[in-house]
């Protein structure tokens, strides 16, 4: 080989790997972390989980995030307890943490209602839930760090004497984005269950504002790029739109002069606060959480003042029972929305493989 030959090659060489560069590599700061929920229910689902699991494990990820509901609901349970292990015991309890052990990656969990607040109809044994958020609390949360085999520094609301209980309630930072979790349940927030549930939920939900409010805050830093919040409930944003979109949205499942659904549920609160933090909050947020087990990506929110849409608050919703799949978010600061989701459908999992 002559001298220019070589050089030629050499050039073309490195043009092809600036070439490749420009296309597959990824940009300063970006990551990936996942998100599942609403698993495992039953016998069946409990292995399609395991492949969740293992296909988490083979993925680069900063972190996993469970969105809750990690057992059955009490309710089926009961018309069929062969069906899945029994839930609320302390042995579902041990079993889910043991797989969460497992993970090669951080893992966070947020709870459901499935986890505690529906434990009350159990027929197989007595349950007081609260008893049982007591034993959720004392297995799930260990003090400055997540679960996994590469536990994740985290901050506790319960380091402030004032919420000294709320352990669950998490903040932590990757790359320049404030993460932080809120504890709120589907079936109502627990709320609607007697004086004593309501005043657990009341102080709770206050627990939770003061929380939101402090990670709003956090996120405003100029060094932060944006806010992603974790929660089980789905709050049902669409029930808190202005009169337009909203008509437009349920027409296609009301009759039309049919009144539409009230909007009364406790989680009114949640989302009249996020939209008046969204109003002077120019970076984009993420809100992540499962319940309604209909994966998702959209923008529910609307402003209070102009009735449109905040277009860089993002909603996404996992997977979850019967589906067995998860969605990788990618986190990257070139992109001028900087949350991208990508449902991850686990082969072995799909119902027409």
């Amino acid at each position: 080989m002559n001298l220019h030959g070589g050089l030629a090659i050499a050039i073309v060489a490195a043009l092809s790997a600036l070439s490749g560069c420009a296309t597959v590599a990824p940009s300063a700061g970006r990551f990936d972390f996942a998100l599942i929920g609403d698993m495992p229910y039953t016998h069946v689902q409990q292995k399609e989980y395991q492949r969740v699991l293992g296909a988490l494990n083979a993925t680069d990820l900063a972190f996993v995030a469970h969105i809750g509901d990690f057992q059955f609901d009490a309710r089926p349970y009961n018309r069929d307890p062969s069906s899945a292990v029994m839930p609320c015991s302390d042995e579902s309890y041990q079993q889910i943490y043991e797989s969460f052990q497992g993970l090669k990656h951080p893992l966070i969990l947020t709870p459901g209602d499935n986890d505690w607040s529906d434990c009350a109809p159990l027929e197989a044994r007595k349950v007081d839930v609260l008893e049982r958020l007591d034993k959720l609390r004392a297995t799930f949360y260990p003090r400055g760090r997540s679960l996994g085999q590469r536990p994740l520094a985290v901050k506790s609301q319960a380091d402030d004497a004032r919420y000294a209980k709320f352990v669950e309630n998490l903040r932590w930072t990757v790359g320049g984005v404030v993460f932080a979790t809120i504890h709120t349940v589907g079936d109502n927030d627990n709320v609607g269950h007697g004086p004593r549930m309501d005043a657990e939920q009341a102080e709770r939900m206050a627990a939770n504002i003061a929380w939101l409010q402090e990670a709003f805050a956090e996120a405003k830093q100029p060094a932060v790029r944006g806010l992603v919040i974790l929660t089980q409930a789905n709050p049902g944003f669409e029930n808190y739109w202005p009169a337009s979109p909203r008509t437009r949205y349920f027409l296609r499942f009301i009759e039309r002069g049919k009144p539409l659904p009230k909007n009364d549920m406790a989680y009114a609160p949640y989302v009249s606060m996020l939209s008046a933090a969204m109003e002077d909050f120019g970076k984009p947020v993420a809100f992540l959480h499962g319940d309604t087990h209909i994966f998702r990506v959209d923008k529910p929110l609307f402003s209070a003042k102009n009735g449109r849409i905040f277009e860089n608050f993002t909603r996404a919703e996992t997977f979850g029972w019967p589906d067995s799949h998860w969605v990788r978010i990618t986190v990257d600061p070139a992109d001028p929305q900087l949350f991208r989701f990508n449902p991850q459908i686990v082969p072995e999992n799909r119902i027409n493989r």
